[in-house]
């Protein structure tokens, strides 16, 4: 265990960013399982970074000195702009959620559009959760928002990752 308080800062700052993006994930799960949240269409699209960003990041984690050096910032890279995409995903929403530009149509809006007779027969199988509704807020931040920022938060750390490498001249320890 001390041998990991001694590693190199490239490999703390990634591992932190996959401990930081697993209990964000973690967190939205049991909002929605334990805390009774229901996620509109964004905050799923939300969760695709953290589906795909993770499991390549931890593969990056379990074969850390096993990559060569140029397949490592390749993986790096593309973990970064997985969670990138996230950051941009969670900005949007929150400003969805902000009124500062429009939603999908799929969960925003006025409801005016084709809406046939048959459709309203069965109107308690399906439910839509509108997307510019906030279902929680803490100290005036939505869900969205701190997504957003965990995922700023992540994308710095994979960076700091990967310029710690670059200064080390490509040597591994």
């Amino acid at each position: 265990m001390a041998s990991a308080f001694y590693a190199p800062l490239d490999k703390k700052a990634a591992g932190l960013a996959f401990v930081l993006a697993f209990l964000a994930i973690a967190g939205a799960w049991g909002s929605q399982l334990f805390g009774g949240l229901v996620p509109c269409e964004l905050c799923l699209e939300q969760r695709m970074a953290y589906y795909w960003g993770l499991p390549v990041l931890a593969a990056i984690l379990v074969t850390w000195n096993r990559l060569p050096l140029a397949v490592w910032y390749l993986a790096m890279a593309i973990a970064t702009a997985i969670f990138a995409w996230g950051a941009f995903m969670g900005a949007y929403h929150a400003g969805v959620e902000w009124g500062f530009w429009p939603g999908p149509t799929a969960c925003t809006g006025t409801g005016i559009g084709e809406l046939s007779f048959d459709a309203l027969s069965d109107l308690n199988s399906a439910r839509v959760v509108p997307c510019d509704v906030v279902q929680f807020r803490f100290l005036g931040i939505s869900l969205a928002g701190y997504n957003a920022l965990v995922m700023v938060a992540t994308v710095v750390l994979l960076l700091t990752s990967i310029g710690a490498q670059a200064t080390r001249k490509g040597r591994r320890v």
